[in-house]
C-alpha cells in the first residue's frame, strides 16, 4: 500500500512539472510557487531540560507550486517531516513523513467558481467553520472536497462545500458541509453606493457527519452549527457582531455532555485623524466543533474563535499569552490608539504615538442541572447557565502601555509597560498551580548609522513571584545590506529553583537576496507556549543549531 501511495505521489508530481515546463515553453500561463524549510541540530543541556533527540537532526519543510492560466489554476504541495521537529503536533510520529497532502483545482465562468480538492475557507468570522493553516502551531486543517462560489447579483454573494478536513496524512472521518450567503446592500442596491454608510450582512450553516460507534452512549451522528453576523460602517467607525448556535455535540472536550453551544462576538472600531479606538466583548459557551469528537488538542477543529486579547510580538509580553477557553469565556478588549501632533513638546519633531490596552477574561456562570448532578458530569445536559452570564473566575488580565517615538533621522524607540495576571490551572491545564502575576517592560532603540546599516537593541524584564520568577533579556542587531547579525541572551536569574537560574544564549546571521532568505543561528530555547489567535502549543526546551531558507518565484 505505502509503496502504491509513493508511486502515485511521484507520478503526480511528474505530470504536474511536465505540464508547467510545457507550459512555459509554449508562453501559455503562469507558474509561480515558493519554498520554505526549517532544520535543526539537537544537543542535550541537563541545566534547561533540554535533551537530544534520537536522530540529532529534524526538519520541516514544505514547496508550494501553482499553475494558472485565464480563469483556471492549479497547485499541488509537497511536505517534509524528516523527522517532525520538537514541539509541532506529532502524537507517535503521526506527522512524520513526506508527500503530497494538497493538492487542487479551480476554475470559475460567469460569476461562479468550481474549487476540487484541498481548499481552505472561513465564514464570517470563524465561529462555526475556519479552515486554515497556520505553519507556526503546525495547524493544517483544510478540506479535501468540494466548493462552489456563486455571485447571482451585484453585492450577493454564495458559497457552498463539503469535504473531509485533514488529519496528518490522512483525512478526519467525519464529514463537513457547510453553505454561507452574504450581502453587501450597498453593492446590491445602485442608489447606495456611494453612500458613507455600508451594511453587510450574513449568515452561515454548517453539519458535520460522524458514524455513532459509542459503546457507553448514543450520540448525535450530524450536528448543526448556525450563525449570523451584521457589519456597520459609517466613515472611521466600524462594528462587526455575529452569534453563532451549535446544537448537542457530546464529545471528549466537554467531558461527552449534550448541551448546545452558544457564541457572541462584538468589534467595534474607530479610526480618525490621530487617533484610534478599539472595543470589543465575546462570550462563549460549550463551542468546540470538530469533524471527530474524539479528537484533542488542535486536532480536526472546524471553527475558530478568536482571541479577545492583544497579540504581543516581544518574547517577555508574548512569555504568558491566553489561549482560547471553548468550553466558556467572556472577555472584553478595549484600547486607545493616540498620535501626538508634530512640532510640540510632547510629539516632538516627527510625532509621538501612544497606545493604551485592557483586556480581561473571565469563566462564564454554570448553574447545576440538579442538586445530585455535578456541573459538567458526562451523559447529561452537563449544567444551565443564563446567556452572556459571567461567572467570578479570572482567567486572564493585561494592561500594557506603548509609547513609539522617532527622535531624529537616525534615532527612534519603543517602550513597553505590561501588567499582567495568567490563570496558570485554566490556561495551561495544570492543577493546584499559583496564578502568575507579573510586570513586564521593554525597551526597543534603533539607530540608523547610514539609511541602509541600523544596529537595534532591545532590552526586556518580567519579574514575577510565580513559576519561573524573574528574567531579563538583552539583544543586539545589526543590519546591512543583504544581511542581518543577531546577539539575543534571556537570564532566567530569579527562578526559585537555583540549579535552573540559566542563560538562554543565542546568536546567528541571516543573508536576504531578492525574494530568498537563509537565517543560520545557534542558542538555547526555553520551554514555553506559543500562541496565534488564541490557539497555542507548548514548546520544549532545546539547544542547538537552527537553519532557515525560504524563497519565492
Amino acid at each position: 500500500m505505502e509503496m502504491k501511495k509513493s508511486l502515485y505521489i511521484i507520478f503526480l508530481i511528474s505530470v504536474f512539472f511536465h505540464f508547467c515546463v510545457c507550459a512555459q515553453q509554449t508562453n501559455y500561463g503562469n507558474i509561480s510557487g515558493n519554498f520554505h524549510g526549517d532544520f535543526q541540530y539537537y544537543m542535550d543541556d541537563d541545566k534547561i531540560g533540554a535533551f537530544a533527540v534520537r536522530e540529532k537532526f529534524l526538519m520541516n519543510t514544505f514547496s508550494n507550486l501553482t499553475y494558472s492560466l485565464n480563469n483556471f489554476s492549479a497547485g499541488i504541495r509537497y511536505e517534509g517531516y524528516m523527522n517532525t521537529m520538537l514541539g509541532f503536533p506529532n502524537q507517535g510520529g503521526i506527522n512524520d513523513g513526506v508527500g503530497v497532502p494538497y493538492r487542487w483545482a479551480m476554475y470559475s465562468i460567469d460569476n461562479i467558481e468550481f474549487t476540487v480538492g484541498n481548499f481552505y475557507e472561513q465564514f464570517g468570522s470563524g465561529l462555526i467553520l475556519r479552515a486554515y493553516e497556520e505553519k507556526m502551531l503546525g495547524i493544517d486543517n483544510s478540506l479535501d472536497g468540494i466548493r462552489i462560489r456563486y455571485n447571482p447579483y451585484n453585492g450577493v454573494y454564495l458559497t457552498g462545500l463539503t469535504g473531509y478536513q485533514r488529519f496528518y496524512w490522512e483525512k478526519s472521518e467525519g464529514i463537513v458541509r457547510g453553505f454561507d450567503g452574504e450581502i453587501q446592500l450597498n453593492e446590491l442596491f445602485n442608489n447606495l453606493n456611494e453612500s458613507a454608510f455600508r451594511v453587510a450582512m450574513g449568515g452561515s450553516f454548517v453539519s458535520k457527519y460522524q458514524e455513532d460507534n459509542n459503546p457507553i452512549y448514543k450520540l448525535p451522528e450530524n450536528v448543526s452549527a448556525s450563525a449570523a453576523r451584521l457589519n456597520l460602517r459609517y466613515k472611521g467607525f466600524n462594528i462587526l457582531s455575529e452569534y453563532a448556535y451549535k446544537i448537542n455535540d457530546p464529545s471528549a472536550e466537554n467531558n461527552f455532555i449534550y448541551k448546545s453551544g452558544e457564541a457572541l462576538l462584538i468589534n467595534t472600531t474607530y479610526s480618525g485623524k490621530g487617533i484610534g479606538l478599539l472595543f470589543e466583548t465575546k462570550w462563549v459557551d460549550n463551542m468546540s466543533f470538530r469533524s471527530n469528537r474524539n479528537a484533542a488538542l488542535n486536532d480536526l477543529k472546524i471553527n475558530h474563535l478568536p482571541e479577545i486579547t492583544k497579540n504581543h510580538a516581544y518574547a517577555m509580553t508574548a512569555y504568558y499569552p491566553y489561549a482560547t477557553q471553548p468550553n466558556g469565556e467572556w472577555g472584553i478588549q478595549g484600547e486607545i490608539m493616540y498620535r501626538i501632533k508634530r512640532n510640540t513638546k510632547l510629539g516632538g519633531k516627527y510625532g509621538t504615538n501612544v497606545s493604551v490596552n485592557y483586556s480581561r477574561v473571565h469563566n462564564i456562570d454554570k448553574i447545576q442541572i440538579n442538586d445530585t448532578t455535578p456541573i459538567g458530569f458526562a451523559g447529561t445536559y452537563g449544567y444551565k447557565t443564563n446567556f452572556f452570564s459571567i461567572g467570578d473566575e479570572l482567567y486572564f488580565q493585561d494592561i500594557n502601555v506603548e509609547i513609539s517615538r522617532r527622535w531624529n533621522k537616525k534615532l527612534s524607540s519603543n517602550l513597553i509597560y505590561m501588567n499582567v495576571l495568567y490563570n496558570f490551572d485554566v490556561i495551561r491545564g495544570v492543577k493546584d498551580y499559583e496564578n502568575v502575576k507579573a510586570n513586564i517592560a521593554v525597551a526597543e532603540l534603533t539607530y540608523r548609522i547610514t539609511p541602509v546599516i541600523a544596529v537595534k537593541t532591545e532590552l526586556q524584564g518580567l519579574w514575577s513571584k510565580q513559576d519561573m520568577g524573574d528574567w531579563a533579556s538583552a539583544m543586539i542587531e545589526l543590519s546591512v545590506p543583504n544581511w542581518f547579525f543577531t546577539v539575543y541572551d534571556s537570564w532566567n536569574y530569579g527562578n526559585p529553583n537555583e540549579n535552573m537560574r540559566s542563560h538562554y544564549l543565542n546568536f546567528g546571521f541571516g543573508h536576504t537576496k531578492g525574494p530568498t532568505r537563509i537565517h543560520l543561528s545557534y542558542g538555547k530555547q526555553r520551554e514555553g507556549v506559543v500562541c496565534i489567535g488564541g490557539v497555542c502549543r507548548i514548546v520544549p526546551a532545546s539547544n542547538g543549531f537552527m537553519l532557515s531558507v525560504s524563497s519565492t518565484f
